[in-house]
């Protein structure tokens, strides 16, 4: 009986925690969406709130960005997402840190070029700042 009421406590103990990992993932996938529409849009507002401010945004190209950088760049049209799927995401939270993985099909319209599809793999670090969780981190890869 003891055995059963041990067995019993430790599985709801694990439940409990796989709760509290799972609100956090949850709210990290939210944030990650959140950011797919803002950058779609070119929401200056909302990626503000998205990003932190000592961001680093990697394209897949090489080129590095800053927070202010990558919004000017987005909000000016000089890079311009038409459209964003994302698919096969990983997320991974420890602590006030989590780490993101997916791949993104989408298509850019960038400085006045003739639209072009993107395949892309994309790591993406996130930290949990008072409460809500940011894009401190982004590199993204060309997928073969």
């Amino acid at each position: 009986m003891k055995k059963t009421f041990l067995l019993a406590a430790f599985l709801l103990l694990g439940n409990v925690l796989a709760f509290a990992q799972s609100a956090d993932e949850k709210a990290v996938a939210a944030t990650v969406e959140k950011l797919r529409v803002a950058i779609i849009d070119a929401n200056e507002a909302e990626l503000l709130k998205l990003t932190a401010p000592t961001l680093s945004y990697g394209h897949s190209n090489g080129l590095l960005e800053d927070q202010k950088e990558f919004i000017r760049a987005l909000t000016s049209g000089e890079s311009k997402f038409t459209k964003i799927d994302l698919s096969e995401q990983t997320i991974s939270v420890s602590g006030d840190v989590a780490m993101v993985r997916h791949k993104l099909m989408g298509d850019t319209h960038n400085k006045g070029k003739d639209p072009a599809a993107v395949r892309l793999g994309v790591f993406i670090v996130m930290q949990k700042v008072k409460g809500n969780w940011v894009m401190l981190g982004r590199q993204a890869f060309k997928l073969l």
